[in-house]
């Protein structure tokens, strides 16, 4: 009975094990085909604008809100355990290193994953599940060419100035809290942060945008088209697509620093 039990539970692992690699390849032909289809762009412009809009213009107030909490944050909580080792001055570059290399490009991608990644998981697992796709392919027209590559590129585009708003907002509202929490002169402030700002802090956080960009727009994508199940189903498929957009995004964030600041040091 024991070796009984262990066989079945070996060869439920087996079972999932080949299902994640067939997921994953499925997953690598999909993002494949995505970008081979970037070249028809000029074909699908409308498309393009559509989901810059969607991606960029409308997700301004929620990167905004990220990104001025987390640079007051950061300003109190650092010019506080500062000002214990008497190094408040030290406040203004302290925060833009926080805020330029990590905090400002993660939120920005945390908070992309959840709104523009959900609602690509939603609306293509809708269209999915309605053989709205399937309708698409009837006429002779390339879905991924249609509906996943316009998303893809706008992301593209859009996430670089997302990512410099972000860091903008954040390191004037460190400016704000260190003047009037801190009681530090903003050009304390500024002063500690231009002269030792490096390339490698820009190549860092710039880089940062496309790498999220391609990570949200396909794994969000790929779960749309994956949709099994009627409106359950979608809902499914949009949850799956968020936990693995945002956690790919937490990993992307750690190793692109690291290689970056390897390369740079």
């Amino acid at each position: 009975m024991p070796l009984t039990l262990i066989g079945n539970y070996v060869d439920s692992k087996v079972l999932r094990l080949k299902e994640l690699l067939l997921t994953m390849q499925e997953f690598f032909y999909f993002a494949l085909r995505a970008f081979i289809t970037l070249p028809k762009a000029k074909r699908y412009w409308r498309d393009v604008l559509d989901q810059a809009l969607i991606c960029g213009v409308e997700s301004i107030p929620i990167v905004l809100v990220s990104s001025i909490s987390i640079g007051a944050l950061m300003s109190m909580e650092v010019g506080n355990l500062l000002e214990e080792f008497g190094a408040k001055t030290m406040l203004g570059r302290s925060t833009s290193n926080a805020v330029l290399r990590e905090l400002g490009p993660l939120l920005m991608g945390l908070m992309l994953s959840a709104r523009y990644g959900s609602r690509n998981g939603a609306e293509l697992g809708a269209m999915q599940i309605s053989e709205q796709i399937d309708a698409l392919r009837a006429f002779g027209t390339d879905p991924i060419a249609k509906l996943v590559m316009p998303r893809l590129l706008a992301a593209l585009i859009m996430f670089v100035p997302l990512i410099a708003l972000s860091d903008f907002a954040g390191l004037q509202t460190g400016a704000l809290v260190a003047e009037y929490y801190h009681k530090i002169d903003p050009g304390i402030f500024w002063n500690s942060i231009y002269p030792r700002l490096a390339p490698k802090d820009f190549v860092v956080s710039f880089l940062k945008a496309p790498v999220f960009a391609i990570i949200i727009t396909l794994v969000s994508s790929f779960n749309g088209f994956s949709a099994r199940g009627g409106t359950a189903g979608v809902g499914r498929s949009t949850i799956k697509g968020i936990v693995a957009s945002s956690g790919l995004v937490l990993v992307a964030n750690f190793y692109v620093s690291k290689i970056v600041l390897d390369i740079m040091h």
